[in-house]
């Protein structure tokens, strides 16, 4: 029965997807951290809910074989396991530095516990530290050129253009004209370009479920037997990471903002009418944006408005967010995608003011598959709640800009955190065996926009601190996750493995390095004739005579022949001598105005990556100096004659420098013997605690080896806490592991 509604099913999606496919394509560059994403597809909400119909029917219909599959399946798969649960943390940036400092201080009890009861460590990061680099080596157990992912962009060595690193949509190939319309007659492509299989995908092959929540470089959801919410690089609705909306009355404030768009409107009376600005509507022959209409309606309270949009009409106070607000784009033949977002009344005089988040992807009517299977997310949109979908949630871009106050970027940054957190004890309210693990932005995010307090000697300070207590901004944050683990921890037993961990570590980032001026002022990138500078994305370039150029945050590419499209450094000895010369030249290369080096060395790729995909790879990676990072005009391709300068932005902390200096950290509830731990032993350590061997590709190596078996006096033979450290443990628990 189940395998006949099956295939049924197959024959319906096979039928009816290609006439109902809605593809709407964006064709911006990625820019990752640095503003609006890659081009992305998005498919009818109205196609998807009619299939996911037919889905959740025969889901039913199949319930009580799979629960009695899964029941027999279960019992097999944890006979040689050391636990009944894993939960992982994963505090994106926590850094190991101010973590004991702040222990040190008595500020963060939990973390301190587990230091001193279990372990902590500091966790040695991917080369390049960057965070989709990090995490997909973190799900895979792989060095990058095994997976794939080098940073947020890869370069297109045909058009010299940057590409989202992490996933690749397209449109169908055919299409069906009628009229003003086009119909497409084919499947879109999406696609996720990281390679090798996370390990709860192995973990599912072997009967234990897991449940994951938001983990980077996760979209689109791949199968596998869990649940999934997809995380950072998941789109806007606009198909960008993250392109947030203002509405002014003033012309002042009207110019190019990074990573948003400004519309100035006009207050006639007491009303403004004007628009929001939804995706590109493919299904029309000649694409255009869908525009839904919005009324704003001046009342006699100064600090309020009311707001009419998508039917809806809803009182916005000054300084307060809104709920999330749904928002219905229709794109014709009845085709409606769904989007929600939070509005923010910055000012109603004299002039007036609006904020509105970017287009968040609707979990309870996805246009995009946000979730593994589909309708999780509508699931847990209808019992807790509308939440965040974008992948990199924080509008960081709307407070570099100067568009959002510190304050209310704070606001809606723990907002979108509680949401998480929301998701994730619901998760573990229904989890008794398995895995659970869990990303949280707000370590990120926070640090990146508010370094600069701590960090007395930051040029940023000058322009950007505007709040009174942003001294206090990081260490708050840090409490606030200890908090967590402890809320966390109160739910574990002694067959509960805790780990908490982060990716990377921070510093300041005061100054910033722009390696194409200096490629261009030493004789190795040239200008088109007449050019002395050029616009982002390497406008200007002569590739007929340019031998090496830099892209994304760290890497350094060869412009090679055979290889790039334009190409003129032959292979061989010409390429490795090139590559030797600009090691030479840049490794220490020194910041003339402080005296002091700006990057520390360059790392050939060759010699640290050794899988199947380092020709993907950037041939050279930066590691720069404390302090120092690639400034915003190197990572957008534009060329000048400015080398190193001050970095006067909000965004003020980072990551992206050599990854010696920028540790994450490791924290568990069980004591662990290991002296310098990766990020790539996680997935082997959490296959060994279930009893399962790692997979020979496997870079990392458990933490359970005998090479590094507990030797503590304090655990039992299986690494554990003994018994008067943690909770009191059942008798029968006790009886079971003393018969196996």
């Amino acid at each position: 029965m189940r395998q006949r509604a099956a295939r049924l099913f197959h024959s319906i999606l096979k039928r009816i997807y290609p006439l109902f496919s809605l593809v709407l394509i964006l064709t911006t560059a990625a820019s990752a951290y640095i503003g609006p994403g890659a081009g992305f597809a998005f498919l009818s909400s109205f196609l998807i809910f009619f299939l996911t119909f037919f889905l959740a029917f025969f889901s039913i219909l199949s319930w009580p074989f799979r629960w009695f599959f899964r029941q027999l399946r279960g019992q097999k798969a944890y006979q040689n396991s050391r636990v009944d649960k894993v939960i992982i943390l994963g505090y994106d940036g926590l850094d190991p530095d101010l973590a004991e400092k702040y222990m040190a201080e008595g500020k963060l009890p939990v973390l301190s516990q587990l230091k001193k009861q279990g372990t902590f460590k500091r966790l040695r990061t991917t080369t390049p530290a960057i965070s989709p680099v990090a995490w997909s080596s973190f799900m895979t157990g792989c060095e990058p050129s095994k997976h794939n992912i080098f940073d947020f962009l890869s370069r297109n060595p045909k058009t010299y253009l940057p590409d989202l690193s992490s996933a690749r949509i397209g449109p169908p190939s055919k299409y069906l004209k009628l009229g003003k319309y086009r119909l497409p007659l084919g499947r879109p492509e999406i696609k996720l370009l990281r390679k090798s299989q996370p390990f709860w995908k192995i973990l599912g092959q072997e009967g234990i479920f897991s449940t994951i929540l938001r983990i980077p470089i996760t979209f689109p959801p791949e199968k596998f037997s869990g649940h999934l919410l997809s995380g950072m690089c998941l789109p806007d609705l606009k198909g960008s990471q993250g392109t947030f909306l203002f509405y002014t009355t003033n012309p002042d404030r009207i110019k190019k903002k990074e990573g948003g768009e400004s519309l100035l409107v006009e207050r006639q009376g007491n009303l403004i009418r004007t628009f929001i600005s939804g995706p590109e509507n493919s299904l029309l022959a000649k694409p255009e944006e869908i525009k839904i209409p919005m009324l704003i309606r001046f009342d006699n309270d100064p600090e309020q408005v009311e707001v009419e949009v998508s039917g809806q009409r809803f009182k916005l106070q000054k300084g307060i967010f809104s709920p999330w607000i749904k928002l219905s784009f229709p794109a014709g033949l009845g085709v409606k995608v769904r989007a929600i977002a939070r509005f923010y009344l910055l000012s109603t005089s004299p002039h007036f003011e609006l904020y509105i988040t970017p287009l968040n992807i609707d979990p309870e009517k996805p246009a995009l598959p946000v979730s593994h299977p589909f309708i999780y997310s509508s699931y847990l949109a209808k019992l807790l709640g509308s939440y965040v979908t974008l992948g990199e949630a924080n509008d960081t871009w709307a407070l570099n800009e100067g568009v959002l106050p510190e304050q209310a970027f704070l606001d809606l940054a723990y907002s979108f955190h509680q949401e998480t957190e929301k998701i994730l004890f619901n998760a573990l309210s229904r989890t008794r065996k398995g895995l659970v693990a869990c990303w949280f932005e707000t370590s990120d995010s926070l640090q990146h926009m508010f370094f600069r307090y701590l960090d007395k000697s930051h040029p940023a300070l000058r322009t950007t601190a505007h709040l009174k207590d942003g001294a206090t901004v990081i260490e708050t944050l840090y409490k606030k996750l200890d908090a967590l683990a402890g809320q966390v921890l109160e739910q574990c037993n002694d067959r509960t493995c805790l780990i908490i961990m982060s990716d990377h570590g921070f510093k300041s980032f005061r100054r910033g390095v722009n390696l194409n001026s200096w490629l261009y002022l030493n004789g190795y990138l040239h200008l088109k004739d007449g050019a002395t500078s050029s616009e982002e994305w390497f406008k200007q370039v002569d590739w007929t005579r340019t031998r090496a150029y830099g892209l994304g945050l760290a890497g350094i590419y060869i412009n090679l022949k055979g290889r790039e499209a334009q190409g003129i450094v032959e292979p061989g000895d010409e390429y490795r001598n090139l590559k030797q010369e600009l090691t030479e030249k840049l490794s220490g290369l020194k910041d003339k105005d402080l005296g002091r080096p700006a990057i520390n060395r360059l790392i050939d790729t060759e010699k640290v990556y050794h899988g199947p995909y380092r020709h993907e790879a950037p041939d050279l990676i930066v590691a720069y100096n404390e302090g120092y990072r690639a400034s915003w005009d190197s990572v957008t391709g534009r060329v000048n004659e400015t080398v190193i300068e001050d970095n006067l932005k909000a965004w003020s902390g980072d990551h992206c420098l050599d990854p010696e200096l920028v540790p994450g950290v490791f924290f568990s509830n069980f004591k662990f013997a290991v002296d310098r731990p990766s990020i790539m032993d996680i997935a082997p350590t959490v296959l060994d605690l279930f009893g399962l061997e790692q997979p020979k590709y496997f870079d990392g190596q458990s933490f359970l080896s005998d090479r590094l078996r507990p030797a503590s006096e304090k655990t039992d033979k299986n690494g554990r806490i003994k018994q008067e450290e943690q909770k009191p443990k059942k008798a029968k628990n006790n009886d079971k592991r003393k018969r196996r």
